[in-house]
């Protein structure tokens, strides 16, 4: 269990936060101790332990959040009750079936209880478990940095003037490489403010709905369909008042269902998913590969428009052979997004995107 989180840590997200941590708390360490020192007066005392108190939160809360890991399903889960099975959807790699509110992740290889996102910055996903020390550790790293971003602004401003002096009296000269990482360290909190800023403003808003990022895109694709098929408007079944939905994170409980509203169900949420990807099926259509591609992220060679309009996702690419079907549910003008058919539809085939030079139309619509 432990190599766990030691896989998590060792990712580029997690070491370029902590390494951000570390310089913007360096840089304030080495400015406050000259020109307002601690020790010289209560205010730089006060203003000294502030930051390094958010300092040492943001740290604290991110490894929280890290180690904690989001919460999975259990393996070869299933509900008490039988007949709930209809209205659940069945996960073939961890195969179980996934709870309420709950999606597999790719890249931690899981069902995800509570799925928010998955964040590379802590090198899993924003879950049941740890969704609030994440929103904390946010919380703590945009105070931190706003505190920063001002005092060092200021400093350097003083060093580059030189209208302050040390304690000694004398003239402060700053060396070149204090000074690059100085300014690397400004750039770097006013980032955080700004970046992170904006990411803590949609998690908060979630939270107060008690909607997860990928349950707002739900919401949003329920209004649109229902409004398109003349249906009902969606009610989210999970909203029960701010309260209520503030604390739902701030004691997250391990329960595979979770409280609804009075004219709702607990399976309507799960209902819609299958609607939509009913529709979503529906709408597909197939493409018949003509032309080898390898799944390079960029195919300059073979497919250069389509190198110079690559999709901005992380997403799998296809590798596919001239002769493959692939079921097609998203289009681009170079590129084009779906699931390779496997012959005798007895399991689910890879998904990814792939050039649509590489392809052709296999019949008008999907049956």
């Amino acid at each position: 269990m432990l190599s766990t989180p030691i896989r998590r840590l060792c990712h580029w997200g997690p070491i370029s936060v902590l390494g951000i941590i570390k310089l913007i708390t360096w840089a304030m360490v080495h400015f406050l101790g000259i020109w307002w020192p601690p020790h010289a007066s209560v205010g730089g005392a006060i203003n000294a332990v502030i930051f390094l108190a958010f300092a040492a939160a943001t740290l604290y809360y991110f490894l929280q959040s890290l180690l904690e890991g989001p919460g999975f399903v259990p393996v070869g889960w299933k509900p008490e009750n039988e007949g709930d099975i209809e209205y659940l959807q069945f996960c073939t790699i961890c195969n179980s079936y996934k709870a309420p509110r709950s999606h597999h992740c790719k890249k931690c290889g899981h069902c995800i209880l509570k799925m928010d996102h998955h964040c590379p910055w802590i090198n899993c996903c924003v879950g049941q478990a740890n969704h609030c020390y994440f929103t904390t550790f946010l919380i703590c790293a945009v105070i931190g940095c706003s505190i920063a971003s001002v005092e060092l602004s200021i400093c350097m401003y003083y060093a580059i003037t030189r209208t302050r002096f040390s304690p000694g009296g004398a003239r402060l000269l700053m060396p070149l490489g204090t000074l690059l990482l100085t300014l690397l360290a400004i750039g770097m909190a006013v980032g955080v403010v700004l970046a992170v800023g904006a990411l803590l403003y949609f998690q908060v808003s979630g939270i107060l709905r008690n909607r997860t990022t990928i349950e707002e895109w739900i919401v949003e694709k329920a209004a649109a369909r229902r409004v398109e098929q003349g249906l009902p408007p969606f009610v989210f079944p999970y909203d029960m008042g701010w309260r209520q939905n503030l604390q739902a994170v701030l004691r997250p409980s391990h329960t595979m269902y979770w409280p609804v509203r009075p004219d709702c169900g607990q399976y309507d949420l799960t209902r819609e998913q299958q609607a939509q990807k009913l529709d979503k099926r529906l709408r597909s259509r197939l493409y018949r590969i003509t032309e080898p591609y390898s799944g390079w992220w960029v195919p300059l060679f073979r497919y250069p428009k389509a190198a110079v309009n690559v999709p901005c996702t992380d997403e799998h690419r296809l590798v596919l052979t001239p002769g493959d079907v692939v079921r097609v549910t998203r289009q681009r003008r170079h590129w084009l997004f779906g699931e390779r058919v496997i012959e005798g539809g007895g399991e689910r085939g890879p998904r990814g995107w792939f050039p649509r030079a590489a392809a052709e139309l296999a019949h008008a619509h999907a049956a």
